[in-house]
């Protein structure tokens, strides 16, 4: 297979398969968000992502105010398993035309 094959983009995983090993942005249920390092994925985008950094967004509402509060929170994790099921997005790295 030449590198030119490779490189085509003719199903939808295969966007994904180009991310290989490369950094990606995964939105997730429950306003969670990733970017990590992409090892592995499956047909169901069950995923593993290596160097993480989750960020966990929480909207209350100030029961004097009635204001929205939004709460940012932020960690980082050395190995994650994602399972499919709760994938909204996967965005792969921005790519430039050389």
């Amino acid at each position: 297979m030449s590198g030119e094959e490779e490189a085509t983009v003719r199903e939808p995983l295969d966007l994904i398969r180009l991310s290989l090993d490369e950094r990606i942005y995964v939105k997730l249920r429950s306003d969670r968000e990733l970017r990590g390092k992409l090892h592995a994925f499956d047909q169901h985008l069950n995923m593993i992502l290596g160097d993480v950094e989750e960020t966990i967004t929480t909207v209350e509402i100030d029961d004097e105010t009635y204001e929205e509060i939004v709460r940012t929170t932020k960690r980082t994790i050395e190995f994650l398993f994602v399972r499919g099921d709760g994938v909204i997005l996967v965005s792969p790295p921005l790519r430039t035309a050389a």
